[in-house]
């Protein structure tokens, strides 16, 4: 079994950042048993991550240490782990080693309730959300290199330009977008899924005006917009690495692609909508949010049919819905 170096100091990194300095050479030797005992390959795994988080918190076994147990929590919430995100917001809720703070517990049981935690959902009635409580700095993503941060802010700044194109119902020719990181990463990886990296690139224009770091109010994450039942059906570990979401954003676009056998529009519209909703509707849902994404999108990308892997999902209801009033 091989150990995820990055990950494990971006551990270390959270336990410094609840401020306690000597959680994190703790956190190093948990972590370094954890991996002996085999319960996990590596220190992306939510659940285990959870298990010693409770250890700690509750002295079972191991002495009591708030601090590496909210540091535990959080890199397991970070991972989308819905009774990490619980937890944690039990721990703000209460003032459990960290200063009470109700509004950064109320985000954290709203994240989980969203994933259907029961008991998350009955907290959000006694907890008040607020936008002046920021989430706890360990759930964002880590800073990176500033010529990083540069190109991503050039490739943003183009793909704004290009959203309100769509936005104003631009009838120019197809967009043309920066050749930056993003750019770079949708071109080498498209290919892999089969799928037109002019059609990723619409998705991500749309989707997140190319900012990595992007997060919606129903916990949607990073350039194309992620929900943590997508992030996990699609292996994507961290939802705010360019490199994973994309990953993840294409293999969704992949199988969507061969379910409504490479209709781009109703694609769009499962994208934004679920595909479910399309499916109930037996075409683009007659959601004005979902209207106009599809609208967005087929003002990006000016295909509607899409080459599609049969084999990818077996055969989806037929949908003979037109879909021409979308876009």
């Amino acid at each position: 079994m091989s150990f995820h170096l990055n990950s494990f100091m971006a551990l270390v990194v959270l336990a410094l950042s609840v401020g306690n300095e000597a959680a994190a050479d703790n956190l190093a030797v948990a972590l370094q048993g954890l991996h002996k005992q085999g319960e996990s390959e590596n220190p992306d795994n939510p659940k285990s991550l959870l298990e010693l988080a409770v250890k700690y918190e509750h002295a079972e076994g191991v002495p009591r240490d708030y601090a590496m147990a909210i540091a535990l929590y959080c890199r397991a919430a970070r991972l989308g782990y819905a009774d990490a995100q619980y937890a944690l917001g039990w721990m703000y809720a209460n003032g459990r080693g960290i200063p009470k703070d109700d509004g950064v517990a109320a985000q954290l049981f709203a994240l989980a309730a969203e994933q259907g935690h029961d008991h998350a959902r009955t907290m959000t009635g006694y907890t008040q959300s607020s936008t002046s409580n920021p989430l706890p700095s360990c759930l964002l993503p880590e800073p990176e290199a500033e010529p990083v941060k540069q190109a991503e802010a050039e490739e943003k700044a183009e793909a704004e330009k290009v959203a309100e194109n769509a936005d104003e119902g631009s009838k120019t020719d197809e967009p043309v977008y920066l050749n930056g990181p993003i750019f770079k990463l949708v071109h080498q990886l498209a290919p892999r899924y089969e799928v037109d990296p002019k059609l990723a690139m619409a998705v991500i224009s749309v989707e997140s005006g190319f900012n990595v770091r992007a997060q919606s109010p129903k916990n949607a994450q990073g350039l194309m917009q992620l929900i943590p039942e997508t992030a996990q059906r699609f292996r994507v570990k961290d939802a705010f690495d360019a490199k994973e979401n994309i990953k993840g954003g294409l293999a969704y676009l992949q199988w969507l692609l061969a379910v409504f056998k490479g209709s781009v529009p109703l694609v769009a519209a499962a994208y934004n909508a679920g595909e479910k909703a399309v499916e109930k509707y037996r075409g683009i849902p007659p959601y004005p949010e979902t209207q106009d994404y599809v609208r967005k999108i087929a003002r990006l990308y000016r295909k509607t049919e899409h080459p599609y892997q049969r084999n990818v999902v077996e055969s989806a209801s037929a949908i003979v819905t037109p879909v021409g009033d979308a876009k």
